[in-house]
């Protein structure tokens, strides 16, 4: 890097501080800010590709930012202990890697789109434990150095914060129940994932799930028995979806599922698993019942010029669709998507 890696670190880091305050002071999300620091990442090391991956409490390493070559495409998935970057997610140390292809823990991907050579892993660690993992990647030899190393770790340092910030801030925008996001968390995220797509040419999909007949469960067996079975649900959702995807409770037993960078056909997928794993399931009570709960879910996925409003419009009215075919079952909105009932792919709208 012309001028001295030193120096650019220190501007970089000026300049990487600066953004992360404005984005902060604007409202921006987590994935917004994290973008900020895979950027960085790209121009401080001169690196190809650069991305930021968060840990899933199911082990996945799930993309949460990416820069560089290869970002036109899906992210290949990994989990930790998975290639470099699951080493590192792993053991919390830093991995720089002159030649991947001599490298027992690298992977060779198919899916991954460029040629990689040159490996930069670190972890970004808050209170002991990796909650990501930065990583570059150039197709030239020997392309990192430690100066480079030294970047990449205060790049972490810098997301680790972020990562601090994100548990505070979520505090206020998680619904006391469910640990879902609240309502006034869907408005701004889903604006902010539409312009995300609107540049990269991604897609970007919403789920709407209403619980079936849940007045029942409240009227049976009481209100401290319905936040049971809507925290449970909760789990059984999260349990299916991506660390990336949003998850939020627009009120009573409605929630909402932003799925960014799922096309109509995976997002119909993803929702006929979460139908079907509830559907199969009795849910325990602390009073030591369980009881079975089905759920309505319509699924939309954006078109590329509607507004946040109709796309989330047109996701409802597909839940309502499911609700009078029979509840328990998907249905996907028009616009070239597929009909789904009980786990049976149907035809085209």
């Amino acid at each position: 890097m012309e001028g001295g890696v030193e120096g650019g670190v220190e501007g970089g880091a000026l300049g990487m501080l600066a953004m992360l305050t404005r984005s902060y002071d604007a409202g921006a999300s987590l994935p917004a800010r994290l973008q900020l620091v895979a950027d960085a990442a790209l121009s401080l090391t001169g690196a190809d590709h650069a991305s930021v991956r968060l840990c899933g409490d199911d082990g996945r390493l799930e993309p949460s930012a990416r820069a560089g070559v290869g970002t036109e495409g899906d992210a290949p998935t990994f989990v930790r202990g998975q290639g470099i970057l699951g080493w590192v997610a792993e053991h919390g140390r830093v991995a720089r890697v002159a030649d991947a292809s001599a490298d027992h823990r690298f992977e060779p991907r198919a899916d991954r789109g460029f040629e990689v050579r040159s490996v930069l892993s670190a972890p970004v660690i808050v209170d002991g434990d990796v909650r990501a993992v930065l990583s570059a990647s150039s197709r030239a030899p020997a392309a990192f150095t430690e100066e480079h190393e030294r970047a990449a770790l205060l790049l972490c340092t810098i997301s680790a914060q972020e990562l601090r910030l994100r548990e505070l801030s979520e505090r206020t925008i998680t619904d006391a129940h469910t640990g879902a996001y609240n309502r006034g968390y869907l408005a701004p995220r889903l604006a902010e994932e539409l312009a995300r797509s609107r540049r990269s040419g991604e897609a970007l999909s919403l789920m709407l799930l209403d619980l079936d007949r849940f007045k029942r469960v409240n009227d049976t067996y009481g209100h401290a028995a319905g936040d049971e079975v809507l925290r449970h649900f909760v789990s059984v959702v999260r349990a299916v979806v991506r660390a990336v995807d949003v998850v939020v409770r627009r009120g009573g037993e409605e929630f909402v599922v932003i799925l960014p960078r799922a096309t109509a056909r995976e997002s119909a997928a993803v929702a006929e698993r979460v139908r079907a794993r509830l559907a199969e399931r009795l849910l325990p009570l602390s009073s030591g019942i369980s009881v079975r709960q089905t759920v309505s879910i319509g699924v939309a996925t954006w078109d590329g010029r509607e507004p946040a409003a109709e796309l989330e419009a047109r996701a409802d009215r597909a839940m309502y669709r499911a609700k009078r075919a029979g509840r328990d079952r998907v249905h996907v909105a028009g616009r070239v998507a597929p009909t789904i009932g009980r786990g049976t792919l149907g035809k085209y709208d």
